[in-house]
């Protein structure tokens, strides 16, 4: 089952956190801060992608060294849609932040200190899709299935935030 399936039944499923009032209002933080920055579609679904990728990685790692429920619990914690500096120093060092900065502006030709500003956004929207999943009776991760294909690393690869996103957007409208 793919991210955005995981999405969507999500938002069906009424055990679970998901709902489309959520999902739009993500949707509508991440047009809005391409609109401010100038990015088109397809550059914001990249930057999405990207910062995705590297969450994923964090959150793996924190599972690995700290269990599925402290991995829900930060999702739990930190998800949003307004800019949280929090979230970003608890999963990135500021080494990491600038090296993330730095790929996705050589990736995308947006300057690094433009990604920079807006990662103190984008992370916290990033594990508000992932919350997006979480069971409205209790916190462990097994009960996020959006959570847990997120972090599978034996899956085929094909997690992505963005492509996610942009379907979203295509099933809100």
């Amino acid at each position: 089952m793919s991210l955005f399936d995981q999405i969507l039944g999500a938002i069906e499923n009424p055990n679970q956190q998901g709902s489309p009032d959520q999902l739009g209002s993500i949707l509508g933080t991440v047009q809005q801060l391409a609109g401010q920055t100038g990015m088109d579609q397809q550059t914001s679904q990249m930057v999405m992608s990207m910062v995705g990728g590297y969450v994923r990685s964090a959150l793996q790692d924190q599972q690995a060294t700290q269990g599925s429920d402290a991995v829900q619990a930060t999702v739990n914690q930190l998800s949003g849609t307004s800019a949280d500096p929090q979230a970003l120093s608890t999963l990135f060092s500021p080494a990491m932040q600038q090296q993330i900065a730095t790929a996705i502006g050589d990736r995308t030709g947006l300057d690094p200190n433009l990604i920079q500003g807006i990662l103190p956004t984008l992370v916290p929207v990033v594990l508000n899709v992932l919350q997006t999943g979480a069971s409205t009776q209790g916190m462990a991760t097994g009960n996020n299935p959006l959570l847990s294909l997120f972090l599978d690393s034996n899956q085929d690869g094909d997690v992505d935030i963005g492509d996610a996103m942009n379907l979203a957007a295509k099933f809100l409208n």
